[in-house]
């Protein structure tokens, strides 16, 4: 298989979870790369926060939505950064696009709200 370049921090990318245990986010499915560039490209892990279609009402305040057509989604979806997982660029299958910057703000909001650094 090809190796991909080095994946970049608000990048989307086809990801295969499998096998998981558990309530661990399952099957392949796009998500978010958030780990920082250094860390991308001099490690062979990084850093990603799932992507859903299914979107629960109400939310959860480490949801980000995504409208359909940002970072190469087909629909709307939901970055969640209570699914946030260290993976091997091995399980990146394709990347699909980069969100906008405004996204990655919201994006850095709720994952300090996630990992208890910021009260919502």
């Amino acid at each position: 298989m090809e190796r991909l370049a080095s994946p970049r921090r608000g990048e989307v990318y086809l990801v295969r979870f499998d096998p998981t245990l558990g309530s661990e986010i399952k099957k392949t499915r796009p998500a978010l790369v958030i780990q920082n560039d250094t860390g991308n490209e001099f490690s062979p892990i990084t850093i990603v926060a799932a992507i859903t279609s299914k979107i629960s009402d109400p939310r959860y305040p480490t949801d980000v939505l995504i409208d359909a057509g940002e970072g190469g989604l087909t629909q709307t979806s939901a970055v969640l950064l209570n699914h946030i997982r260290s993976i091997d660029h091995s399980r990146l299958l394709k990347r699909l696009g980069k969100v906008e910057a405004a996204t990655l703000r919201k994006v850095d909001v709720s994952i300090q709200i996630s990992l208890g650094l910021r009260s919502y």
